[in-house]
C-alpha cells in the first residue's frame, strides 16, 4: 500500500519500529475494507459507531486521526485486557486529488495500557484508602480496591493485637503469628472461595508465601509450580478445596508495615482464565499495601487513643442509675462517630433528703482525654455540692467558682478544651425534684433547656433564665421552679442531640418534642426511638440523654405538724409520731423514731426559732424531718465524761441509716432516714 502523505509514511516506519504492524485500507467508494478480512480488532470495530466516525472524518476532512480501543476483559479473565492504537490517514488520488481511501495501521498498546492502568490504580489509592479512622474499613478498602483490577481474589489478615490498637513489636514477626482475617474480596458474588471467614484467625505455616512476606518485610510471588505453594495448600483442608473449585494458580503476598511496624499480610490471587501475576504486578502490590499500612496505622493509633478516652470517660459516668423514690430514669451516652474523639458530655442522677433527686446534665467543649478528666473533676464537685443540698443557682455559683479556679491552673487545664474567650468551655443544668411538692427548681449554665411531656399529651421546653457558661464568673444564676403533675416526663441532653441534623437549634427542639410525644411503652424503649429520630448513624459530636418520669408522694404517705416552741411539746410530738406508725403499720420503728422526733424536736426548741414543723415521710425508707427558721446548723460532737448534753444528735446517727440538715428559704431542715422494718 502507498500514500502520496510523507507525513503518513513516516507513521507507518515509527509504527512498525514500536510494534508488530497491521495494515488495512477502507474504500471511500465501495464502502469495503481491504483485505477482505481485516486484522485484530478492525473485525470487530466494523459495528462501532465511533470507530466508523472517525473513519468517515478522515475521508471527510483529509487530515490523520488516532483512535484508541481497549478491548473488553473476557469473564472467565477479568483481570487481563487488550489495548489497540489504530493510526488513521486519508489515501488521495496520485495527483493529490480527492481522498479515495482510508488508511489505517494497527498495532497492540497492550503493555502502555497496562501501564497506565497501573499508574491510575495507584493515584486512586491515594484516595479510596484510608478515608476513614476505622481499622476495618481501611483494610476492605484495599480488598475493593485489587479486585478485579489487579486480582480475582484479595484478603487481609492483620495481627491480632493490631484490632485492639495496641502496638506491635517492631520490626518483621515470627512465621507463627495468629492473623485474623478483618477484610476480603472477590469477583464472585459472596467471595465463596475464601478459606477463612471473616473475623476468623489463622496460623500461616514458615513456607507459606505469607509467612515469607511476613517475615522478610518484602512481598513474595509465588505460583502452582511452587512446591512450597502446593504444600500450603494441601496442608489446609478447606483452602485446597478451594483451589481446585476456582483454579489459583498465582499469588502475592505484601506485608503491611507502616513507621517500621508489621501490622498484616495482604494476600491476591488470580484464578483460572487469568494470567499469572508478573514482577510489575509485585511492584503494584507492595505500593498497594504500604499506602493501606499507613491508613490502618493511623486508624490502630486512633483506636487506642478513643479507647483510652472512652475506658475514662465510662469510668467517671455513673454506671447504674441509684435507685430512689422520686422519679423513674433512662439515660443513654453516645461517643462521636467521626474522628474528633470523646467529648465532654456527662449526667447524673444523685438522691437527696426528703426522697428528693437531683437531675444533672453537663458538656464540656472539646474532645479526647483532657476534655473527659475535666468532665470528671466537675461531676464528682457536682455531687459534693449536692451532698451540701444547695439550691440549683448557689450550687452553680460554687461550681462556676470552681471552674474559674481550674482556668487559672494552666497546667491541668488543656487548651482545646478552652473557648475563645480562654474560659474553660463548659455547660450545666441542675434540677432538683421533690416528689411531695410535686416542684421542679431549675437552673442553667449556659446548657439547653429541657423538654417537658405532661400527662396530658402536650410537650414543650422548659423556659429558663439561662445564666452564662461556667468559669466566666461575676454573674447571677436564676432559678425556675415549675410544678409538674404526677407522670411528667422530663428530656434532659447535650447540645449534640439537637444539632446533630439541624444546624438550627430551634428546628432541632421542634423535632425532640416531635420524637418525645410519641406514645412508646417505657423510657427505655423511649430512649432509643428518640436517638433514632434525632442522630444519624455517625454522628459527629457527643450526646448524652437523660429521661426522668415523675412520681408523686400522695397524702397517705406523708404526715406533718407544726409544733409551738414549748419544751412540754416534745412528748405529744413523740405520741403523734407512734400513733402514725401504728396507722402505717410500722410499730416496729416505734421506738427508734420516737428518740429520734425527742431529739430533733428539742433541738429546734431550745436552738431555732419559730415557726417549727415535724413531718413523717414512708417510702422506701422511712423519713423524720424538723423544721424550724433559724440558719443555724447543728454539729455532731462526742460529749465528755461529765456533760449534761451533746449525746442526742450522736445517739440519732448510730440508731438511723443516715441524717444531715439542709437549708431552706425560711430556714433550715434536720433529717434522719432509718430503714423499714421487714415484713
Amino acid at each position: 500500500m502507498t500514500t502520496s502523505d510523507q507525513r503518513n509514511g513516516q507513521v507507518v516506519e515509527w509504527a512498525f519500529a514500536q510494534s508488530s504492524i497491521a495494515l488495512s485500507t477502507y474504500s471511500v467508494a465501495s464502502g469495503s475494507w481491504q483485505p477482505a478480512s481485516p486484522p485484530e480488532p478492525l473485525g470487530e470495530l466494523r459495528a462501532d459507531e465511533e470507530f466508523l466516525r472517525c473513519v468517515r472524518q478522515v475521508a471527510d476532512e483529509g487530515r490523520p486521526m488516532r483512535y484508541e480501543h481497549v478491548a473488553p476483559a473476557p469473564p472467565a479473565a477479568p483481570t487481563r485486557q487488550r489495548a489497540w492504537i489504530i493510526e488513521l490517514w486519508p489515501v488521495r488520488e496520485p495527483a493529490g486529488g480527492e481522498v479515495i481511501e482510508v488508511g489505517t495501521a494497527t498495532f497492540d498498546s497492550t503493555d502502555e495500557h497496562v501501564a497506565r492502568q497501573r499508574l491510575a490504580l495507584l493515584n486512586e489509592a491515594g484516595s479510596r484508602i484510608g478515608t476513614t479512622l476505622n481499622v476495618t474499613r481501611t483494610a476492605q478498602e484495599l480488598a475493593d480496591l485489587a479486585v478485579p483490577r489487579l486480582a480475582d481474589f484479595a484478603s487481609v489478615d492483620l495481627i491480632d493485637s493490631v484490632m485492639r490498637g495496641e502496638e506491635p513489636v517492631p520490626g518483621p514477626v515470627d512465621a507463627a503469628v495468629v492473623l485474623r482475617r478483618v477484610a476480603h474480596q472477590s469477583v464472585a458474588e459472596g467471595v465463596p472461595e475464601a478459606a477463612v471467614d471473616l473475623g476468623g484467625i489463622d496460623t500461616y505455616p514458615p513456607f507459606s508465601p505469607p509467612a515469607r512476606s511476613l517475615t522478610s518485610g518484602r512481598p513474595v510471588l509465588s505460583s502452582a509450580d511452587d512446591p512450597d505453594f502446593a504444600q500450603w495448600v494441601a496442608e489446609h483442608e478447606r483452602r485446597r478445596a478451594s483451589v481446585q473449585e476456582y483454579g489459583f494458580h498465582s499469588v502475592m503476598a505484601a506485608p503491611l508495615r507502616a513507621r517500621g511496624i508489621t501490622l498484616g499480610v495482604a494476600v491476591f490471587a488470580r484464578a483460572e482464565g487469568s494470567a499469572p501475576f508478573e514482577q510489575d504486578d509485585l511492584v503494584l502490590a507492595e505500593e498497594l499495601a504500604g499506602r493501606a499500612a499507613v491508613g490502618v496505622d493511623n486508624a490502630r493509633r486512633y483506636t487506642r487513643e478513643r479507647t483510652n478516652a472512652l475506658t475514662l470517660q465510662r469510668s467517671l459516668l455513673p454506671r447504674d442509675l441509684p435507685r430512689q423514690a422520686a422519679v423513674e430514669v433512662a439515660q443513654r451516652y453516645l461517643p462521636a462517630g467521626s474522628g474528633a474523639g470523646v467529648g465532654g458530655d456527662w449526667f447524673d442522677v444523685v438522691p437527696l433528703s426528703g426522697t428528693r433527686v437531683a437531675l444533672v446534665v453537663g458538656d464540656v467543649v472539646g474532645h479526647g482525654i483532657h476534655a473527659s478528666a475535666t468532665m470528671g473533676r466537675l461531676r464528682t464537685a457536682v455531687r459534693t455540692l449536692a451532698d451540701v443540698d444547695l439550691p440549683p443557682d448557689e450550687l452553680l455559683t460554687h461550681l462556676d467558682d470552681l471552674v474559674i479556679h481550674l482556668t487559672s491552673d494552666d497546667d491541668t487545664v488543656d487548651s482545646r478544651i478552652r473557648d475563645d474567650t480562654g474560659e474553660i468551655g463548659a455547660t450545666c443544668l441542675y434540677a432538683v425534684y421533690d416528689p411531695v411538692s410535686r416542684i421542679c427548681t431549675l437552673a442553667s449554665a449556659g446548657h439547653v433547656p429541657p423538654a417537658v411531656l405532661l400527662p396530658d399529651g402536650s410537650v414543650s421546653v422548659v423556659r429558663l433564665t439561662p445564666g452564662p457558661l461556667l468559669g466566666v464568673g461575676g454573674l447571677p444564676f436564676e432559678s425556675t421552679e415549675l410544678e409538674l403533675p404526677e407522670g411528667s416526663l422530663l428530656a434532659f441532653y447535650t447540645d449534640g442531640l439537637i444539632e446533630a441534623r439541624d444546624r438550627d437549634v430551634s428546628l432541632g427542639l421542634e423535632r425532640l418534642c416531635e420524637a418525645l410525644a410519641s406514645p412508646v411503652p417505657s423510657l427505655e424503649v423511649t430512649c432509643d426511638a428518640i436517638l433514632k429520630a434525632m442522630l444519624p448513624d455517625t454522628p459527629a459530636d457527643d450526646v448524652a440523654l437523660l429521661l426522668a418520669r415523675t412520681r408523686a408522694l400522695h397524702a397517705d404517705q406523708v404526715a406533718a405538724w407544726a409544733l409551738p416552741s414549748d419544751p412540754a411539746i416534745v412528748a405529744d410530738a413523740r405520741a403523734q409520731a407512734s400513733r402514725q406508725l401504728t396507722q402505717w403499720g410500722l410499730e416496729e420503728a416505734t421506738f427508734i423514731t420516737e428518740l429520734v422526733v425527742s431529739e430533733l424536736v428539742t433541738n429546734a426548741i431550745r436552738y431555732g426559732a419559730v415557726p417549727i414543723g415535724l413531718r413523717l415521710i414512708r417510702d422506701r425508707t422511712l423519713i423524720c424531718e424538723v423544721s424550724d427558721a433559724s440558719n443555724t446548723a447543728p454539729h455532731l460532737r462526742r460529749a465528755r465524761t461529765y456533760d449534761e448534753g451533746g449525746r442526742g444528735l450522736h445517739m440519732v446517727a448510730q440508731f438511723t441509716q443516715g441524717w444531715g440538715t439542709r437549708q431552706t428559704p425560711t430556714g433550715k431542715t434536720i433529717w434522719a432516714e432509718q430503714s423499714l422494718p421487714a415484713n
